[in-house]
């Protein structure tokens, strides 16, 4: 029994120690769980480091992996996908056997009709629908590359990306959902497709295949031009078979959300992001056939990618598709109402959808109305989640239920660090992400470019060669990659966040590097202040900036949300948080300035954009990210901040 016991207790111990000390021979028994067209003979190709190529001379098709070869070993009759949308009443199952069947219909209209080819690439603008992951994987079945844009970007950032990746093919459809609101496609569609053919040489007509939802809004189908979504599925002869492409076939390109800078086109691989998946969902999330795992996020960001299409159905698993929000679709239970009916085993969500729930539902006496006892696995990540959020689910969910605050990127694809339901759950620290998944060997790297000691802040790296899954570089700009990523730190990828590591190896992610307030001198995290400022009961979230002073360089300001309900006057809260940041970081943290609002500008998916805040009160001037949820947000923000004496008129901002 001992024995068995420590091999229980090593196992994450073990898997990770192998997959840095003999990386080759790891990842080469990783992607047995694979189905490869051709076996590959090599693992890693370090030709073009530090573009680095994963079982290159192997073949495979991504599709085959995720609906064929389940169906052929007799798991068919097993779903899918579940589509479950409170704003339109309805829930949908599919099982292996009807998304395969769908697949093939698009597949064939694509190649048959529309001559798309092997590295074509075809742009899908598309809410959340079953039909979306439909086209995702109708692409990736012929070899074509996609490029998921989120629908609710407008005409010219849909514009933007047509052209940058020169699509041959839209799919879209007539309208998106956002409570009580309908959102025609539409007009964003046709602008767009006008800008992106006024900007490519050539370019006439690019065909667009429409889903129509009905919902009482009209796409008015353009002749020689649109094709109704299910009439093509109908009149297509489907692509039974599979075009079986390379390893680092790019899979798609996904453009960055822009909050951090210009949109990159990360460009994703086939085969490492495959045998990636096929392990990480199971060490992380504890995912495998038959559980049900729900990733409630949008296909248009890289979770949807990963956690609601790819990984669950390389799994044979079956994947939530949820139409709806936190809060407001009816009410803060609706999370809750979703894992019961569906018996979900595994949640990831994003912590600012917590925060939403928690503002509303600070008791959690709406999520006692719901049997939660199938929830193993409850993962936060996209934003830093704060201890008290932590805490807080920690007080309500089934005591079984891993809380799992993991950490990873657009680029990485996977998680980088987090907790893992497959190999040891380690005890939650609130604030801490965790450990290095198996594959990433990460580093906290200082300015000097020494290696920070424990509990020293630094630049959260990782050492290469990544392991498979990291984006193969930027779409058309391998010189762009490299001097973005791989030449400030050689030998290392800068992931572009910062934080420490503690004396248990525990990493603690505190934000982006720009998230920095120096003052005087000392540099301080934006995270710290806001670990600090959350944990007062009455806050429901805030977000910290430095703004330019003209005697210590920086300053901090705090935008706070209070809890729904809160009885506290502005006054007390203001004074309570500066008293506490006083307290627990220190008279030189300096913060006087508290600014009380309803609610802050995120992104739609979940971030918030503290840079622009940063800007705004700087009186630079800026350009609102295209993913920002509602810009309304931005003029209550600026009426606040002038209240407050922002941006100051007597100094000249830093160019």
């Amino acid at each position: 029994m001992l024995s068995i016991f420590r091999r229980r207790f090593s196992l994450y111990a073990n898997t990770f120690a192998k997959s840095i000390e003999e990386p080759e021979e790891f990842w080469k028994e990783a992607a047995q769980g694979i189905a490869w067209d051709k076996p590959f003979s090599k693992v890693l190709c370090s030709s073009r480091a530090p573009i680095y190529k994963w079982f290159p001379d192997g073949k495979l098709n991504m599709c085959y992996n995720c609906l064929d070869r389940h169906v052929l070993a007799g798991d068919g009759k097993n779903w899918g996908i579940i589509y479950d949308s409170p704003m339109t009443n309805r829930v949908m199952h599919y099982t292996y056997e009807e998304l395969l069947e769908e697949v093939q219909k698009l597949a064939g209209a694509m190649a048959f009709k529309h001559n798309v080819k092997v590295g074509d690439r075809v742009v899908i603008y598309m809410p959340l629908v079953p039909e979306a992951i439909i086209a995702m994987l109708a692409c990736a079945r012929i070899g074509a590359i996609h490029s998921v844009v989120f629908g609710g970007f407008s005409a010219k950032e849909l514009a933007n990306r047509i052209v940058d990746s020169k699509a041959k093919l839209i799919i879209t459809a007539n309208a998106g959902l956002e409570p009580n609101k309908i959102i025609p496609f539409e007009p964003i569609v046709n602008e767009a497709t006008a800008l992106a053919e006024a900007r490519l040489p050539g370019a006439e007509h690019i065909q667009r295949i429409v889903l129509n939802r009905h919902l009482n809004v009209k796409f008015k189908l353009q002749p020689n031009r649109d094709h109704d979504f299910y009439e093509e599925l109908m009149n297509s002869r489907p692509f039974t078979s599979v075009i079986s492409v390379s390893s680092s076939h790019p899979l798609y390109i996904l453009y960055t959300s822009g909050t951090t800078g210009a949109p990159k086109g990360v460009v994703r691989d086939t085969g490492g992001y495959a045998v990636a998946l096929d392990n990480a969902m199971k060490w992380v999330y504890g995912i495998d056939k038959g559980d049900v795992f729900w990733a409630a996020s949008d296909i248009g960001w890289v979770v949807g990618h990963t956690c609601i299409v790819y990984g669950p159905l390389l799994k044979g698993a079956t994947s939530v598709l949820y139409e709806g929000k936190p809060v407001g679709t009816p009410d803060a239970g609706a999370w809750w109402r979703v894992i019961q009916q569906h018996e979900v085993k595994s949640l990831f969500v994003a912590p600012t959808g917590v925060r939403a729930i928690k503002k509303e539902d600070p008791l959690g006496k709406l999520m006692r109305r719901y049997n939660l006892d199938t929830l193993k696995h409850f993962g936060v990540a996209g934003e830093r989640c704060d201890p008290d959020t932590v805490n807080w689910l920690q007080e309500h969910l089934p005591k079984n239920t891993l809380i799992n605050d993991h950490w990873w990127q657009t680029e990485s694809g996977w998680p980088m660090i987090g907790n893992f339901m497959g190999l040891d759950r380690f005890d939650t620290k609130p604030g801490s992400a965790t450990k290095p998944a198996p594959g990433w060997d990460m580093h906290i790297i200082k300015d000097d470019l020494t290696e920070a000691a424990p509990d020293e802040h630094g630049k959260i790296c990782a050492k290469l060669p990544t392991p498979p899954g990291f984006m193969l570089s930027l779409w058309e700009s391998d010189e762009a990659f490299v001097k973005k990523y791989m030449s400030e730190i050689p030998g290392y990828y800068l992931s572009g966040d910062e934080g420490y590591k503690d004396q248990d190896g525990y990493f603690n992610i505190m934000g982006r590097i720009d998230d920095v307030i120096n003052i005087a001198g000392h540099r301080f995290s934006t995270g710290a202040y806001e670990e600090c400022i959350c944990f007062h009961p009455n806050v429901a979230e805030c977000a910290v900036i430095g703004v330019y002073d003209d005697i210590k360089g920086e300053i901090p300001v705090a935008f706070v949300v209070p809890k729904t309900g809160s009885e506290i006057s502005e006054a007390d809260l203001t004074h309570q948080i500066i008293k506490k940041i006083r307290e627990d970081i220190g008279a030189v943290a300096s913060l006087k300035t508290c600014i009380i609002v309803k609610r802050l500008p995120k992104t739609r998916s979940g971030k918030i954009p503290r840079v622009l805040l940063r800007k705004i009160a700087n009186g630079e001037t800026y350009a609102a990210p295209a993913t920002l949820e509602n810009l309304d947000v931005l003029d209550e923000m600026k009426v606040a901040l002038e209240e407050h004496g922002y941006p100051r008129k007597d100094l000249k901002p830093k160019v």
